[in-house]
């Protein structure tokens, strides 16, 4: 039990501590890919510290959901009314915030285009197990790639009528083969379990 401005500061410094550990592994796997070295490996010798752990320790597309972005704002906001230089969590944010439009950059380079291609989005909410879109960078980068001219597919266990608004280029696949089929690239933009069951 704690007062109400200490259980504040918990909240903000938890997600914002857990917001920085995927964004430092999302910076890692840059330093991967740039030298063929494997991050799946890297972080799974990394979370067998137990000082690190292996918790949000998976390189992706970048975080989301209603309380990772909007607690690392406020407590940025709470130290820098206070005078607190904390621009650790803006980086954090930044380092965020390219994700998606790197994920879209490696489909152009592996397309060499994405105009007039077609390409499949499996996942549309921010993580596995909810019909949460809110920030979701799935989502974003779906958007990213119908902007850019592709021809978008998508399919998502459970979000697929709260998405259709928000996609309004994009067409809706019944199931995850329907999206694929014909594709140029499929985007795995979302963990669900069910993606790692589909025999292509």
């Amino acid at each position: 039990a704690t007062d109400i401005a200490t259980a504040e500061i918990i909240k903000h410094a938890s997600n914002s501590f857990l917001a920085t550990k995927i964004s430092f592994i999302n910076q890692v796997a840059e330093i991967c890919e740039r030298t063929g070295t494997d991050v799946g490996t890297v972080a799974a010798a990394m979370g067998m510290d137990p000082r690190i752990g292996s918790a949000f320790l998976r390189a992706g597309i970048g975080y989301g959901g209603s309380c990772f972005p909007k607690d690392v704002q406020a407590f940025r906001y709470t130290a820098e009314q206070l005078g607190v230089d904390f621009t650790l969590l803006s980086e954090v944010e930044r380092i965020n915030s390219g994700r998606t439009g790197g994920a879209v950059d490696k489909i152009r380079e592996v397309l060499g285009t994405l105009e007039g291609k077609r390409i499949a989005v499996w996942g549309l909410t921010f993580k596995p197990d909810t019909d949460d879109l809110r920030d979701s960078p799935a989502l974003a980068v779906a958007q990213l790639l119908s902007s850019a001219g592709a021809s978008v597919r998508a399919f998502d266990p459970v979000a697929m009528e709260a998405a259709r608004p928000l996609l309004p280029g994009a067409e809706l696949a019944e199931d995850p083969l329907d999206a694929a089929h014909n594709a140029d690239c499929l985007a795995i933009c979302t963990e669900w379990p069910v993606f790692a069951e589909v025999g292509m």
